[in-house]
C-alpha cells in the first residue's frame, strides 16, 4: 500500500506515521513545508521517504502525485495557528484551501484515483454545538481565519467528492493534545513551562490565558486510529466528527498539571495570552464516528497530560 502523508513533520502527522508503519506491506511518503526532519521526528528519517513541498505549487504537486502514485493521501498540511490567524488570514486561506484546492487539481491530472482523508476542524461550527455537542449537520459558524479557511476548504472537498468523483473522506477533529505538540498550543504550553520550572529554568509561576474556556480533548494517538479507520471504513463525500464528546475547563487542565508537578508552582494569566475571539465551550458529537466506524478513545486524559509532562521534561 503506497500512502501519502501531507504534513508528515506535524504534530499528528508524526503519529500518523508511527501508526501506519507498525502495519505490514506499507509504502509511506510524506511531504511537509520543512526542509529537513525535525528534531522530534527524526526517527523517521531512514523510513520515510521526505520531499520539502509548497502545497501551493501546482506544478510541483503534479510531479509529486504523478511520481509517487499513492494509493491512499492523508491530507493534514495545512496553516494551523488559529489565535495568529486574526494577523495572517491570507496565509490560512492560502494554506488550507489553495493549497487543498491544488492537491485535489493535483490528483485528477494526474489520473490516479487514491482514497483521500480530508483533515479540517472541529472549530468551523464555532458555538454551533454549545452544551449539547456539534454533530456533522450543525451549522459552520467560524470566529477566525483559521476556523473560516477549514470551513472552506471542508466544501472544497465535498466538491469534488461530488463533481469531480474523488474519493474523498472529511473528517473534523476537535482539539488533540499529547507528546510532540508545539508549546504554541495552550496543553503544551503549560507543561512545557512546568517542566522549565522543574529545572530551575523559569520563576515557579505559570503563565496562562484565559482558563475559563471547555475544550472537547482527545489524545493524539486517538485521534491517528480514528484517521486510519476512516480511510478505511469512512463514506465517500462523507464527513466524520472526531472528539471525546467531554469538554474539560483549561481550569481542570492546569490543576491536573500542577497537581502532577514536582514542584510549588503559582498561575499568573497573561493578558498576551488571551485571544481576541474565544468559543466559551467546545464539544464533539461524535455518535456517527462510534456508531458507523467503531472508533472510542483508548487514552484517559489523566494518561496525556502525564505523557505531555514526561515529554517536556525529557526535553533539553
Amino acid at each position: 500500500m503506497r500512502i501519502l502523508i501531507t504534513g508528515i513533520t506535524g504534530f499528528a502527522g508524526s503519529h500518523l506515521a508511527d501508526s501506519l508503519l507498525a502495519a505490514p506491506g506499507v509504502q509511506l511518503f510524506g511531504t511537509s513545508r520543512e526542509s529537513d526532519w525535525p528534531a522530534w521526528c527524526a526517527h523517521l528519517a531512514d523510513r520515510v521517504p521526505f520531499q520539502s513541498c509548497d502545497l501551493a505549487d501546482a506544478s510541483a504537486l503534479e510531479q509529486l502525485i504523478g511520481r509517487v502514485q499513492p494509493e491512499q493521501i492523508y491530507h493534514l498540511a495545512g496553516y494551523a495557528r488559529t489565535g495568529q490567524s486574526f494577523q495572517e488570514a491570507d496565509e490560512a486561506w492560502q494554506g488550507n484551501v489553495t493549497a487543498t484546492r491544488r492537491l485535489y487539481d493535483a490528483v485528477v491530472r494526474a489520473g490516479c484515483r487514491p482514497r483521500i482523508l480530508y483533515v479540517g476542524s472541529g472549530l468551523i461550527y464555532g458555538d454551533a454545538g454549545s452544551e449539547q455537542g456539534a454533530d456533522e449537520n450543525a451549522p459552520f459558524r467560524p470566529t477566525s481565519p483559521y476556523a473560516s479557511s477549514k470551513a472552506a476548504a471542508d466544501l472544497v472537498g465535498y466538491q469534488y467528492a461530488v463533481a469531480s468523483s474523488l474519493d474523498i473522506v472529511r473528517v473534523r477533529p476537535f482539539n488533540h493534545i499529547g507528546p510532540r505538540q508545539s508549546p504554541q498550543f495552550a496543553v503544551a504550553h503549560f507543561a512545557q513551562q512546568i517542566a522549565a520550572i522543574e529545572r530551575g529554568q523559569q520563576p515557579p509561576i505559570l503563565q496562562t490565558g484565559d482558563l475559563r474556556p471547555r475544550r472537547d480533548l482527545t489524545d493524539v494517538r486517538d485521534m491517528v486510529r480514528a484517521y486510519i479507520l476512516l480511510m478505511e471504513l469512512g463514506r465517500t463525500g462523507e464527513a466524520y466528527n472526531a472528539g471525546s464528546g467531554t469538554a474539560h475547563a483549561m481550569q481542570e487542565v492546569v490543576d491536573r498539571l500542577l497537581a502532577m508537578a514536582r514542584v510549588k508552582i503559582e498561575t499568573r494569566q497573561g493578558a498576551d495570552l488571551l485571544r481576541a475571539a474565544d468559543n466559551p465551550i467546545v464539544r464533539a458529537n461524535a455518535m456517527r464516528l462510534r456508531n458507523e466506524i467503531g472508533w472510542q478513545p483508548q487514552f484517559s486524559l489523566e494518561q496525556t497530560l502525564q505523557d505531555t509532562l514526561n515529554y517536556w521534561r525529557e526535553q533539553r
